[in-house]
């Protein structure tokens, strides 16, 4: 993550993906004086279309399926209250903390631009709760990802009247008690204020926003370990020579072998002519071209979800300059969805050629090296259970990758006819990262294990650097030993390469 300032500001215009991720981890947040204007004049627009008779969406008519029922004036209020409880319907673990926080901050950036119709109070109100680290119990599953993420934003919203649960200073408990200790009062809602709090992608937005960041990092790390593979089988870096990628004109594939060899630099390997094979692997001679296409694939979708960050996804939509209220579909999830899932496949991908490198390096037929890295076989099995483990993770990956995005359930008497079901894309992207992430770092250690079964006399500057980073984590393996806690040590050393 780059150096972030220690306050970032939320104006509807300027998030980026490290910036979220920097509010997720716990950088504050301002709201600029700037928005209150634009934000007073949306939020009196609305008051005056409330007191008229005609029907407008969202305002004055019941929402779905409801939208030709007509609400009386004096039960606008509490329409909006009921719409939060009615769709408090989750179930399941809650969110994590930084997917939460990044989700309240999101919602937050959308009402702020002054297309909602909520007033300023409410945009303080939220911001309030985020300072004072109240985090609302999310449940992870009822989202469809159309009309956005209702049910997680409805559970996001309830402590802002009081009700619900939330997580404060490590403790779960009722919202009322929270508000208490922090001296924050419940806020009344006004017209379209409960609908403008639960309509939108920030819930997807959040979780595969943050999983889009640690995919990022990964294809790094998949390029620094290969390079470290091919140390360890003394491969030919004739595959990564620039001439070969450069006449095929895709950018992640160059990148990606313009890294791995950067990472040899200084290595034997850069003069040697002499190799044990004349052709390597797939997985070792065609590592730039398999990562480059998922780091294209992870990149495009970190574009989508970048334009996503400062979009306003309410609906009906407040346009008060032209006096209008337009109702629309910028809740749907259509186009994360696709990203996320999209994404999720290139990740998976990733990962699967690792635990085929993994096999280049247990395997004696192909390494040239003890079985299972172990000097002493038959009495040790060296690494020989990691690949189960790899071979596990991968499996689960791959049958997560098929896309969520496909497959549509209507839903609210039809007037749903067409769910983006993309916090199901998100929410499967994040366990793959996390998988890929434990099988790259398990052909770490195997990489590194290579080198100690053989002569170096030194190694390329990158490639050095990342034997002493996993080496600094992770002893060899003279004998057996309880391998999960050298994986799980070998994992957090990915985040120092």
């Amino acid at each position: 993550m780059q150096k972030q300032s220690p306050v970032i500001i939320i104006n509807g215009e300027s998030l980026t993906l490290e910036r979220a991720d920097a509010i997720a981890y716990g950088t504050a947040i301002k709201l600029p004086s700037s928005i209150k204007q634009r934000i007073d004049a949306s939020h009196n627009f609305v008051r005056q279309i409330a007191k008229e008779k005609t029907p407008v969406y969202g305002i004055n008519t019941g929402f779905g399926a409801f939208a030709n029922t007509n609400i009386s004036p004096n039960q606008l209020r509490k329409l909006q209250i009921n719409i939060l409880r009615s769709h408090a319907s989750g179930y399941g673990p809650p969110l994590s903390i930084p997917e939460t926080r990044l989700m309240m901050a999101l919602r937050l950036n959308v009402l702020v631009q002054g297309y909602t119709g909520v007033s300023y109070e409410l945009c303080q109100a939220l911001h309030r709760l985020i300072q004072a680290d109240i985090y609302p119990i999310v449940p992870e599953y009822g989202s469809v990802g159309a009309s956005g993420d209702l049910i997680p934003l409805a559970h996001l919203a309830l402590p802002l009247i009081g009700e619900g649960l939330v997580n404060f200073r490590q403790a779960i408990m009722p919202a009322a008690d929270a508000l208490k200790i922090a001296g924050i009062k419940p806020i009344i809602l006004k017209e379209k204020e409960g609908l403008s709090l639960i309509n939108g992608t920030q819930g997807m937005l959040a979780i595969g926003g943050l999983a889009l960041i640690k995919a990022r990092r990964l294809y790094l790390y998949a390029d620094k370990i290969t390079a470290l593979t091919y140390e360890a089988q003394k491969a030919s870096i004739s595959p990564l020579h620039p001439f070969i990628h450069e006449i095929r004109h895709q950018t992640g594939q160059i990148n990606s072998a313009r890294q791995i060899l950067e990472e040899l630099e200084g290595s034997p390997l850069l003069t040697t002519e002499q190799h044990s094979q004349i052709q390597y692997p797939y997985s070792l001679r065609c590592a730039p071209q398999i990562h480059g296409a998922s780091r294209d694939a992870i990149d495009y979708s970190c574009g989508i979800i970048e334009k996503e960050l400062n979009a306003v996804t309410d609906n009906p939509l407040v346009f008060c300059e032209i006096e209008k209220i337009l109702s629309g579909g910028n809740f749907h999830g259509q186009p994360l969805a696709l990203a996320f899932d999209f994404a999720a496949m290139a990740v998976s991908n990733l990962a699967n050629v690792s635990d085929r490198r993994l096999e280049v390096l247990l395997n004696p037929h192909m390494s040239g090296l003890p079985a299972f890295l172990t000097k002493h076989g038959g009495i040790n099995s060296g690494y020989m259970a990691t690949q189960y483990l790899s071979a596990s993770l991968v499996n689960e990956n791959k049958i997560l990758s098929n896309p969520a995005c496909t497959d549509s359930i209507p839903g609210n008497g039809g007037i749903e006819d067409f769910v983006s079901m993309g916090m199901t894309s998100a929410r499967k992207l994040k366990t793959i990262v996390d998988h890929a992430k434990v099988v790259l770092a398990i052909e770490l250690m195997a990489a590194a294990q290579a080198i100690d079964l053989q002569s170096f006399k030194h190694l390329g500057e990158g490639t050095g650097k990342t034997y002493r980073t996993i080496r600094a984590a992770v002893p060899m393996l003279t004998q057996d030993r309880i391998l999960s806690h050298d994986i799980e040590k070998a994992v957090a050393a990915l985040d120092h390469l």
